[in-house]
């Protein structure tokens, strides 16, 4: 019984910027991971960062330098902050959350388009 909502996807140009956001809710539940991935079509859906609960973080080496994850633990929110976006990074994007003693789980998915 664990829902995540995604936000702040759309339609950029080359340099710009987009928020990603994605909000965890349910019932009893401690959250150990949350992460975003991607996947572009006839690609692999891959990782592009993640960080736990702890504060450890983990990005992609594509996005290093351009892209940042951040957490809102009382919300049980993460956020990736995406800078100097290239066309390249065109995918749908996932937000997943790792559940103590749930396992798993996926957001819906979010379009960021990257286009001039």
């Amino acid at each position: 019984q664990v829902q995540l909502v995604e936000s702040g996807g759309g339609s950029v140009q080359p340099g710009g910027s987009l928020r990603l956001s994605c909000a965890a809710s349910g019932t009893l539940f401690s959250i150990s991971v949350m992460g975003w991935y991607r996947q572009a079509p006839g690609n692999q859906r891959e990782l592009v960062a993640r960080m736990t609960i702890g504060g450890a973080t983990n990005y992609a080496d594509s996005v290093k330098g351009r892209f940042t994850i951040s957490r809102d633990n009382p919300r049980n929110t993460v956020y990736l902050q995406m800078n100097n976006l290239k066309p390249e990074d065109t995918a749908v994007y996932y937000c997943s959350v790792t559940v103590s003693s749930q396992g798993g789980f996926w957001g819906q998915g979010t379009q960021v388009t990257v286009s001039s």
